[in-house]
């Protein structure tokens, strides 16, 4: 049996060093090293073999498998070399490489850090909270009526469940007090959702940044003065800046802010980038219950509350003139902010 072993091993080797690539190969290593094999074949006659026999049969077929195997993995290699050398045919290795473009921080990433580094600097402090939200925390602690529109399957992402995806960040407004006590300086930046119809100026899903401050004697020059500064810090001195009435159901005055968005070739225009106003007392009464405590009692606190649209304050950064450009990764305009 030695002998038919070492005539195996034998050709196998001459088969393995006739071959000219990996399929013929593997068809050589099939038909030894393979179920069908013929080394596998005599491997199975051991129970034949006498016993005093054995143990020298069993090391010339381990001697002969690990020679077979060890000389297909240099052939393998060496086929490998080969087809690595062909590759290169043609081709002059010492050509510099091809520079690679660099990245860039998103331009509704450069702008949120600049805005939060501007509040920050002006005492407030970071929160966050849900995107997925229940509707007390969304609606129902900051005064909005069961029938308000903003409720609506048609305005509002709504789950199965009953939970929505929150339509504002001033959910997170919500959550601070319930965890805090006066007096309280936050910001929330985040995701917010709505049904809104895409186009120049509206995204289904945008960014927000919302502000609250709550303390003894807060006022609405407060509220003016803090929101004016913050604007003209971030746009520049010459900023113009305007307070429109109107109506919210959580502040009460409340107003909206527009800025003067000036593009080049168009009209300069009036766009509306925040929402604003002075926490309405109905919200501390909803807090109150909710903790269980009076620490935002409307008697003894006042607050102002303001949230504003990330994506609206990069328009007016950058002259941009349509608000898809900043979600649709067209890489001819992102380099523009490398």
């Amino acid at each position: 049996m030695k002998d038919q072993i070492l005539l195996v091993q034998n050709e196998a080797l001459s088969a393995i060093t006739a071959t000219q690539d990996s399929r013929q190969l593997e068809e050589v290593r099939v038909a030894v090293l393979g179920k069908k094999g013929s080394l596998t074949a005599l491997s199975s006659g051991m129970k034949d073999v006498p016993a005093a026999e054995k143990g020298a049969i069993g090391q010339a077929l381990n001697a002969a498998r690990q020679a077979i195997t060890e000389a297909l993995e240099a052939k393998q290699a060496d086929l490998q070399e080969m087809a690595d050398r062909a590759a290169l045919v043609g081709i002059d290795p010492t050509l510099p490489a091809r520079a690679l473009a660099a990245g860039a921080i998103h331009p509704l990433t450069l702008l949120r850090e600049r805005a939060v580094g501007i509040l920050r600097r002006m005492g407030f402090a970071l929160a966050d909270g849900p995107e997925i939200e229940d509707e007390f925390h969304c609606f129902d602690a900051l005064n909005t009526p069961a029938d308000h529109p903003a409720r609506n399957e048609k305005d509002t992402f709504y789950f199965d469940s009953g939970k929505l995806l929150r339509t504002h960040t001033s959910s997170v407004q919500v959550r601070s007090m319930e965890r805090s006590t006066p007096p309280l300086r936050i910001i929330a930046p985040g995701t917010a959702y709505r049904r809104d119809e895409i186009d120049s100026t509206h995204l289904s899903a945008f960014h927000q940044l919302e502000g609250l401050y709550v303390d003894r004697d807060v006022s609405l020059p407060d509220l003016k003065g803090t929101l004016e500064a913050f604007l003209q810090e971030l746009f520049g001195a010459g900023t113009a800046v305007r307070f429109r009435p109107h109506f919210f159901p959580f502040t009460e005055p409340s107003f909206e802010i527009d800025v003067k968005l000036e593009v080049k070739g168009q009209a300069p225009r009036w766009i509306e980038v925040a929402g604003c106003g002075m926490v309405d007392p109905a919200v501390f009464e909803a807090v109150c219950q909710s903790r269980g405590d009076r620490v935002f009692d409307p008697d003894v606190v006042t607050g102002f509350a303001f949230g504003m649209g990330l994506e609206r304050l990069a328009m007016i950064q950058w002259g941009i003139r349509d608000i898809r450009l900043l979600i649709e990764n067209d890489v001819r305009f992102l380099r523009q902010f490398a």
